[in-house]
């Protein structure tokens, strides 16, 4: 259809006209691609007159920009002059995915652009298929041969793929689902990307380090997936504190403020299990001094609820293929057993069980540098010992005539009955003789 016969026919179903760019404009491009696609014409009026707008390199790159980091596709833009006026004509098809503007989906009503709500909004949802499962027209030479062969090599080594699954690029993502029908799924092209944020602006890890609530540190993690994981385990230990403990001449120990493994654990299930439907939403860790937030975008799946978590329990992904290939890498299992690994992991260094919440429109994973005071009182622990570990939080050790001296109204006998209490929930650990006898957290 002819620019003239579009502006005889007038605005429709497909077909919006503005003389400017506005917050309207976006929202009218995602109604276009949530219903049958569209044109968007800047520069006519409602009546249908050519009334002309900017098309210089700024303007138009602006607006290329914003479409594309704040829905995630990619519009056709063509500048047509008539009678003396530029026309700037956008157009959008059809997607695959719900496609939002500001958090919010829209529709197109005839001329209307209204928003999707409610139930409607749940059942649009799913019409869709998973976003890793999505193919587009991504070119060959957007995968990066070496991660390929990584993976390759990391996934025959841990016995889960064959050793003869390492010839041509092509074969090796047929075999893996990540090519179907000639091309590349979203998820081969951020498992293996050369540079993923191209598509998916913000499909990374961002790592902050805050002190006194003002931020000192902030990196943003790019590149694809395996690198994320790298990367941001990389960022978060050179941003957490860690002791040697020397055992002999030839051996050292590590001793980190938070065990690694539950670190690498709750970073890999924010990766793999993160909503990539949400374009404008990053992973984001942040580290104070007493606690680390690990932040996904998207909550849990299937009506699973945080306590059911904590037990052994089915295995759900949003990300069948991405879950699959960290899999075969060895570094996630897909039974369901990942969290349990953390709280186990934490528990065996003396930490506190973790808080997990459902929580601004995605999940929550708080790791503790010590107890707090609720945490303490729910354990059981009265107002002494709470006072007790306090200052063991602080001087790492005390002797029962430090503790008399800080409390003096009590009794001896009354604070190793405390002290006992707390070796026996594991809180603090006996150290040397008798006569010489100190109490040092765990942690």
């Amino acid at each position: 259809m002819d620019f003239l016969t579009i502006l005889k026919k007038g605005e429709g179903t497909t077909v919006e006209f503005k003389e400017v760019m506005n917050e309207n404009g976006y929202k009218t491009l995602s109604a276009f691609s949530n219903t049958e696609g569209g044109l968007l014409l800047l520069g006519i009026s409602d009546d249908g007159d050519i009334v002309g707008c900017d098309c210089s390199d700024e303007p138009v790159r602006t607006i290329a920009n914003k479409i594309m980091s704040k829905m995630g596709i990619h519009p056709t833009i063509n500048i047509l002059e008539s009678d003396g006026y530029n026309i700037l004509i956008i157009e959008v098809g059809k997607s695959d995915i719900p496609i939002s503007y500001n958090g919010k989906y829209y529709k197109r009503v005839g001329t209307t652009t209204t928003g999707i709500l409610g139930d409607e909004l749940k059942e649009f949802f799913l019409l869709g298929s998973n976003w890793d499962g999505l193919s587009n027209d991504y070119s060959l030479q957007e995968i990066d041969e070496i991660s390929v062969r990584k993976f390759v090599k990391s996934a025959v080594n841990a016995g889960r793929m064959p050793a003869d699954d390492s010839g041509d690029i092509s074969e090796i993502l047929l075999k893996l689902n990540l090519l179907v029908e000639g091309k590349l799924t979203n998820a081969a092209l951020i498992l293996f990307g050369k540079d993923p944020q191209k598509y998916f602006t913000n499909a990374l890890v961002r790592v902050t380090k805050f002190k006194d609530d003002v931020s000192i540190s902030d990196r943003r993690i790019r590149g694809n997936l395996f690198n994320q994981v790298v990367e941001a385990e990389e960022a978060i230990k050179n941003l957490i504190h860690v002791e040697y403990e020397i055992k002999d001449e030839f051996a050292r120990k590590d001793i980190w403020d938070y065990p690694l493994d539950a670190i690498r654990e709750v970073l890999l299930n924010s990766i793999v299990h993160r909503d990539y439907f949400k374009f404008v939403v990053q992973t984001q860790i942040k580290i104070s001094e007493d606690q680390i937030w690990f932040f996904n975008p998207g909550g849990l799946l299937g009506g699973l609820t945080i306590e059911e978590l904590k037990k052994p329990h089915p295995s759900q992904t949003r990300n069948p293929l991405i879950a699959d290939i960290f899999s075969k890498a060895g570094l996630v299992e897909v039974y369901g057993s990942g969290i349990g690994n953390v709280l186990n992991s934490l528990k065996k260094a003396g930490l506190p069980e973790p808080d997990f919440k459902e929580e601004f429109g995605g999940f929550s994973v708080y790791m503790f540098k010590g107890y707090t005071e609720n945490m303490l009182k729910e354990m059981g622990l009265n107002e002494r010992q709470i006072i007790v570990m306090d200052y063991l939080s602080k001087k790492r050790s005390i002797s029962t005539k430090e503790y008399s001296e800080i409390i003096p109204e009590m009794s001896i006998g009354t604070l190793r009955r405390d002290l006992a209490g707390l070796v026996k929930k594991n809180l603090v650990k006996k150290v040397g003789p008798q006569q010489s006898r100190r109490y040092e957290l765990v942690k």
